[in-house]
């Protein structure tokens, strides 16, 4: 029978796929093959493979790329996948993964909690491998010297609950959420609400364990302190693989008072918020306040006939942290910040850790053993922005702003205090640069559960549109942004001939003066540029 010319021409087609995929798949064997045979020749001892190492034809190569990506938007058929999955379980393995990688000649991302809100710790638009951290994960307190050892693939979590195993009344400045991985947010800066008392987390490091771009392992004293100071702030994943930061711990009291009260642009919260720009980073350092900014939906009666009618509104929800009692607490609020109305029975007293649980919202009474859950139970799809405010908004432009919010209905806002401790280290102490003259930081939000790139552009267009509206009011010059709030709309580096004016365009909002000195350093410890990815720190050409 003789087959016609659409069909010959059909089977053509799905011949010449079929041989593409096969290449595809011989060229990624080919290099799993010649991956694993170097990396067992510069392990010691050398691991055995199949343990470490995924291809992409390995059964548990999705379940393992999947377990730390944190925002969905990035598992999609058409997210660009790694061609090998590497999950070292001890250092001499994380040399050899990067001497190799650097050998062959294929980029890695590095993973330690998957928390990267545009996913830059496990996607890339080039052919790669993810470095994946989550086997490194000890944690080493010592109370005679108050610091901890940790690992890069450690939580948060984990680390709360070993201080906590070890003193009811120690504790670390870093972040609310507890399956966020040490190693990326420790590297970009470390933002919690003990900040007003003690700085960042980066402001707490006493040593690290890195490995260089010729697989070298370097502690503090070996790497010298330019390349320390640059991964205190600057993002490790410029300069190397952070294997472990020493930290030091902080002292909490025993007794901790947190609140939540929420208010209604008809409970006066245009006025409260005003005031609150006032005061919020001069108020006392063991006061911090984050502030959720949401529009939404409410029923109000009315007429005589009491049917419920729909208003939409904006709700300010003030959370507070305050490292004392809730008697002291109240002689601060009922002094500095009375618009508030804080009531006694608004407190509860609570050791430090339970502090923890409740701000990552557990129920009351939930057990402390949760923060060693490493999973998040997030499904959202999700975006997130920075900015920095520097001088009060009017009222007016308050109003104007909860128009806009209404207006757009889905993204919210969350505006963080600083002040105390904050002003008091010096912009070039790290390089994280966003210190004295800010009143509070704000973080844009949107998140969707809609399927498919049309909801995708919809939402990330909603969000770009609100902070669009806010560059009135927040700093310029450029407009400041932060570091672990990823955000590839402020700029890209595809890596070429204009590295390093690229990596100006968001250097110089994530580390305003300090960009030039991250240059140099990148500059001297990796000067071929092998450590790079969308947002990472340029070599000077």
């Amino acid at each position: 029978m003789e087959m016609s010319g659409s069909s010959s021409g059909l089977l053509l087609l799905l011949l010449l796929g079929f041989l593409i995929v096969s290449s595809i798949y011989a060229t990624s064997d080919s290099i799993y093959n010649d991956f694993v045979q170097c990396l067992s020749n510069h392990s010691s001892p050398s691991p055995e493979a199949s343990s470490i190492v995924y291809a992409q034809t390995n059964s548990s190569f999705t379940t393992v790329l999947q377990s730390y990506i944190r925002n969905p938007r990035f598992i999609t058929s058409s997210t660009p996948k790694p061609l090998i999955i590497v999950t070292p379980t001890d250092e001499s393995q994380v040399s050899a993964a990067v001497i190799c990688s650097r050998d062959i000649g294929i980029q890695i991302r590095i993973r330690s909690g998957g928390h990267d809100y545009d996913g830059l710790s496990y996607i890339s638009d080039v052919p790669f491998f993810i470095l994946d951290m989550f086997n490194l994960r000890s944690i080493d307190v010592n109370m005679n010297d108050e610091t901890a050892w940790v690992q890069s693939g450690a939580t948060l979590g984990e680390l709360y609950y070993r201080i906590w195993e070890k003193s009811r009344v120690h504790g670390f400045p870093a972040g609310i959420c507890p399956t966020v991985g040490v190693g990326g947010h420790l590297s970009g800066g470390g933002y919690g609400n003990m900040l007003r008392k003690y700085g960042l987390s980066v402001d707490h490091i006493a040593d690290a364990k890195i490995v260089n771009v010729n697989g070298t392992i370097l502690d503090r004293n070996s790497m010298g302190e330019d390349l320390f100071w640059a991964i205190r702030g600057g993002g490790g994943a410029s300069f190397g693989v952070i294997l472990s930061y020493k930290v030091k711990l902080v002292g909490v009291p025993e007794i901790v008072t947190v609140f939540w009260v929420e208010k209604t642009l008809a409970e006066n919260a245009t006025d409260i918020l005003y005031q609150w720009q006032h005061i919020t980073d001069k108020i006392d350092d063991d006061l911090f306040m984050r502030l959720l900014v949401q529009p939404i939906t409410v029923k109000s009666d009315k007429g005589a006939t009491k049917a419920k009618k729909s208003q939409k509104t904006v709700r300010i929800t003030f959370i507070g942290m305050f490292l004392g009692e809730s008697t002291r607490l109240m002689s601060v609020m009922n002094k500095d910040f009375p618009e508030l109305g804080l009531k006694k029975e608004d407190c509860k007293e609570m050791n430090w850790i339970e502090s923890v649980l409740y701000w990552a919202n557990f129920d009351n009474g939930t057990s402390v053993d949760v923060l060693l859950n490493r999973t998040s139970d997030s499904a959202a799809f999700l975006k997130r922005k920075s900015d920095y405010v520097q001088t009060p908004i009017s009222k007016n432009d308050l109003e104007g702003l909860w128009k806009k919010l209404i207006e757009l209905g889905k993204p919210g806002m969350v505006f963080n205090s600083y002040g105390g401790r904050m002003n008091e280290i010096p912009a070039s102490e790290t390089p994280f640069p966003h210190r004295a003259g800010n009143i509070f930081k704000i973080q844009y939000s949107v998140n969707w559960h809609e399927e498919g790139a049309e909801a995708d552009e919809e939402y990330l267009n909603l969000i770009r549109e609100l902070y669009s509206y806010m560059t009135p009011f927040v700093s310029n010059s450029p407009r400041g942004a932060y570091l672990n709030y990823r955000d590839i709309d402020i700029g890209i580096n595809h890596n070429g001939k204009d590295s390093y004016q690229e990596g100006k365009v968001y250097g110089d909002k994530y580390f305003l003066n300090n960009f030039e000195r991250l240059v140099k350093v990148k500059t001297a410890v990796d000067p071929q540029d092998f450590f790079r990815y969308e947002q990472s720190v340029p070599p000077l050409p």
